[in-house]
């Protein structure tokens, strides 16, 4: 298999590492005062689980080329543990509207319900 034409190199991805602790994560400290999960993970299984979901129920209601999109969120703090950040994947449709220049080309697909509760690594790291 060849490699996909969106992968970046690991310095690029460290770069766009160091920039977020440079700037949200720090921001993030100070709001919350401490320190917050920086990535999250999913195994390759409980991904393949959700895109055949979201390919299965996108191909019931004919929707072609479906999309995922992955939304930044944080969990409510309780039982002795701080708010931490999370991730959640959401399915997408391509806009049935005439899109403007810089709007983006999908929508949320209301119908597909979003995806959580991965790993968070803590303590956080640097990429």
């Amino acid at each position: 298999m060849e490699k996909p034409k969106k992968c970046i190199s690991r310095q690029e991805a460290k770069d766009l590492q160091s920039r977020w602790w440079k700037t949200r994560g720090k921001a993030i400290e100070r709001s919350e005062k401490h320190k917050d999960v920086c990535a999250v993970k999913f195994s390759v299984a409980e991904l393949e689980e959700y895109l055949k979901y979201v390919k299965e129920k996108s191909g019931e209601k004919g929707i072609e080329d479906p999309g995922v999109c992955i939304w930044m969120g944080s969990y409510a703090p309780g039982n002795g543990k701080p708010s931490l950040s999370t991730v959640f994947l959401s399915a997408t449709k391509p806009k049935s509207e005439k899109i403007e220049e810089e709007e983006s080309d999908f929508e949320d697909n209301p119908e597909i319900e979003p995806y959580n509760t991965g790993a968070g690594l803590w303590p956080p790291g640097v990429y």
